[in-house]
């Protein structure tokens, strides 16, 4: 009965210390790019593109993201309201990326610094 009791209390540690390895996937800093949807990805890139990110949220179920033209890469934003906010514009996003899920947790979004 020993062995069982330790033998599930071993497995459960190691599955217990498997989820904080995959849990540590996320990258906390600072990235600038445009507030577009998924739809459209790097084509809503610009200012032009705020009504038709509405739509495509609203109609197509897409969601706002950031692409960023430094990697050229969408991102998936957490904080759908204040993207909706932001569609069509160039921002700085501070939060935590999810590289596996290629989102953004959000802590604060602002407009771009102007070059």
């Amino acid at each position: 009965m020993k062995k069982v009791v330790s033998r599930v209390l071993l497995a459960a540690l190691v599955v217990s210390l498997a989820s904080f390895a995959f849990a540590g996937d996320m990258t906390e800093g600072s990235w600038t790019g445009w507030v577009t949807d998924t739809g459209c990805g790097a084509k809503g890139a610009n200012a032009n593109h705020a009504k038709c990110a509405a739509k495509c949220v609203k109609e197509k179920g897409a969601k706002y993201a950031l692409y960023t033209t430094a990697d050229k890469q969408v991102w998936v934003l957490s904080n759908q309201e204040e993207a909706a906010k932001m569609a069509g514009q160039e921002v700085t996003i501070k939060g935590k990326a999810d590289k596996e899920k290629m989102s953004i947790e959000v802590a604060s979004m602002e407009p771009a610094a102007k070059k």
